[in-house]
């Protein structure tokens, strides 16, 4: 059974930076693509940033220079550093796992619970 359980979400001043932890269970994160998305009331979800087993990544052009995505093996977690926030960073993010992916290269994911972070301006 697969598991993601994201924590460090909460209330910042913008400026200001937070922490995302995204604990997996049930896939090993070094061999996996994972990925964040956040989804905004009223928008669509959105991918913010993603890691590949070579640990290569990717990030949307907003958060492009202020967050970044790393993974720590040994506790199989996933992070999302936020930096410089801003109020229009404020959404719920999730944490995600390829589950798989199609001949067309859509993917198919695991997702976590999400995680609220607001940010004041």
């Amino acid at each position: 059974q697969v598991q993601l359980v994201e924590s460090g979400g909460g209330l910042v001043q913008a400026g200001g930076s937070l922490r995302l932890s995204c604990a997996a269970s049930g896939r090993t994160v070094s061999s996996d693509y994972m990925a964040w998305f956040r989804q905004a009331p009223g928008k669509q979800r959105e991918l913010v940033a993603d890691i590949t087993s070579g640990g290569g990544t990717n990030y949307a052009d907003s958060v492009k220079v202020r967050f970044t995505i790393s993974r720590d093996n040994a506790k199989n977690t996933v992070y999302l550093q936020m930096s410089s926030l801003r109020p229009e960073d404020t959404a719920v993010y999730y944490c995600a796992a390829q589950r798989s992916i199609s001949v067309t290269g859509y993917r198919h994911y695991y997702w976590g619970q999400g995680t609220q972070v607001t940010v004041s301006s």
